[in-house]
């Protein structure tokens, strides 16, 4: 299902209000989608039309983001699985002795290393490192040498100061004390750490997982320094601290071509990737049908008793030789150009 946004020139366009004649009545400007004025209703009889909604123009902006990052992180994920297919049948015609174009596999490697090195912005920034899908943006999680619960659990009362970026904004302070639980110390670095777009939970074997936008990363590896009070983090200046990303789901830059053992080992790898990528693009198309299917729960629906009349409003009006008259052509004809009236014929060939 392919779902697009309607513009404000889409051929069909509604005044805004209503205008007042020399005469000192206000003519209805009535177009698709518009009921008529209250003149014009008494003097033909008709019930009033319904008011429908702006269609597309009326969702709410999270529900155009969910579909539009699902449906690029179905196009990224979808590229990224045919050239995975295409490289794992090269190393396989390799390995069977087969011969193959010189070139092509190492090729392959090169158009794959390509694609994922663009992940972030081809699927629009919702996929991550692990593909793990999100509307908002995708998150990068890092360590802290040394940031161990059982570090952080035991000694003296301490602050640390932690600081991300430069000036005196991006510097941020966490008080440690004898007695604190495991989700004390993650509460108060989580609430210190909150306002620089960082946020703390515990790794399964004890470490700090600290989790970043991946917009905010390279800010946070290159900047990232902490000052103790000589008890679990030195005295004195701020330290730059070590931060270690979670390793990528899929690293192309180890595949390596030279002799059958690497080839064995890469075409292993390459079949380990395409799983993972299927397994993304499973997640993402689901995602992206929920999406669609608040969508179409959100589209207006207009009776037909509906449509009638609002067409008879507008046959009504354009006869009438007034301004009203002119203005609902004019609205009616916005953005109507030689290309849309082809598309439109198309459609019933």
């Amino acid at each position: 299902m392919q779902i697009a946004q309607r513009t404000s020139s889409s051929g069909i366009a509604a005044p805004s209000g209503s205008k007042t004649s020399s005469a000192g009545k206000v003519d209805s400007t009535s177009s698709v989608g518009q009921s008529a004025a209250p003149e014009q209703v008494g003097a033909t009889g008709a019930p009033p039309a319904p008011v429908a909604r702006r269609g597309l123009s009326n969702w709410d902006q999270p529900l155009q983001r969910d579909i539009s990052g699902a449906q690029q992180a179905v196009d990224f994920l979808e590229q990224s699985a045919a050239q995975l297919r295409a490289l794992k049948a090269e190393l396989s015609a390799k390995l069977a002795s087969r011969q193959g174009r010189d070139g092509q596999v190492e090729a392959r490697v090169r158009q794959f290393s390509d694609t994922w090195r663009n992940r972030q912005e081809a699927s629009g920034g919702t996929l991550d490192s692990q593909l793990s899908y999100s509307s908002n943006e995708s998150q990068q999680r890092f360590k802290v040498r040394g940031m161990t619960m059982g570090n952080l659990r035991h000694g003296a009362r301490e602050t640390l100061a932690i600081a991300v970026g430069n000036g005196a904004q991006g510097l941020r302070s966490v008080q440690l004390e004898p007695g604190l639980s495991d989700e004390e110390i993650i509460a108060r670095f989580n609430q210190a750490l909150a306002p620089v777009n960082i946020s703390v939970s515990m790794a399964d074997n004890g470490d700090l997982e600290f989790t970043t936008p991946e917009s905010n990363w390279t800010n946070v590896r290159d900047t990232m320094a902490i000052q103790g009070g000589g008890i679990r983090y030195p005295t004195g200046q701020l330290n730059r601290v070590r931060t270690e990303p979670e390793p990528p789901v899929i690293m192309p830059e180890q595949w390596h071509t030279n002799d059958a053992e690497m080839i064995r080992q890469t075409l292993q790898q390459v079949i380990q990737a395409l799983a993972h990528v299927e397994a993304a693009l499973s997640k993402v198309n689901l995602a992206l049908a929920d999406a669609s299917q608040r969508a179409n729960s959100a589209m207006p629906e207009v009776s037909a008793a509906g449509m009638d009349q609002a067409a008879h409003n507008f046959v009504t009006t354009a006869n009438e030789p007034s301004y009203a008259s002119l203005l609902s052509l004019t609205s009616a004809l916005t953005g109507i150009n030689r290309d849309r009236v082809m598309a439109l014929l198309g459609l019933r060939m």
